[in-house]
């Protein structure tokens, strides 16, 4: 069933009659770029390491490539901030909500060691001269899903550049099914 999913996406974003919030067609754009070829071989690597509801998420989040940046926005039809986003992924690959401000999610969440990230776990940055003022969903491989800012459309980025490992705030998980989670402020 989730290879349907894969291969659906694949077809939609292959297409070019697929319609889009922004100018450009983002099947273009992501074929120009490679990032269709970059989207199977993440989602391959998340399979493998990652469970089905981290893989279902994944692919969740992929399927919102190319969703225009809108501040205190939190739908694909009008578009997302990074919170938004976040929040909208969990709500409907997982059906948990989570707080809607970044620094609020990273409160809710349970504390982890950047060594120990896994798909579908958050990924907190400090961009603007505040800790945990923006964040992102992992997808493995040292890269993570986000709604960057505005001009901007939701995308996949290296947190390995130097502009993401400096600003780096932590890793957080969110509990699943009660679990109480940790409420450090920092890795």
């Amino acid at each position: 069933m989730r290879w349907l999913i894969f291969l659906s996406l694949i077809t939609a974003l292959n297409r070019p009659a697929w319609s889009s919030p922004t100018e450009e067609t983002p099947a273009a754009g992501l074929t120009e770029r490679g990032l269709v070829s970059q989207i199977s071989t993440q989602l391959n690597a998340v399979k493998g390491k990652a469970g089905d509801q981290a893989a279902g998420m994944v692919e969740q989040a992929m399927g919102l490539l190319g969703v225009p940046y809108r501040r205190g926005g939190n739908n694909e039809s009008t578009g997302f901030d990074c919170s938004g986003f976040v929040r909208h992924l969990y709500e409907k690959s997982v059906g948990q909500i989570l707080p809607r401000r970044a620094v609020d999610q990273a409160r809710a969440t349970e504390v982890i060691d950047r060594e120990e990230l896994k798909p579908g776990d958050l990924v907190f940055f400090n961009t603007m001269r505040r800790a945990f003022s923006h964040v992102g969903v992992y997808v493995g491989d040292g890269k993570f899903i986000h709604a960057p800012r505005a001009g901007k459309a939701v995308n996949v980025e290296d947190m390995r550049s130097a502009y993401w490992q400096k600003r780096f705030n932590g890793a957080r998980r969110v509990p699943v099914n009660g679990d109480n989670p940790k409420h450090e402020n920092s890795n």
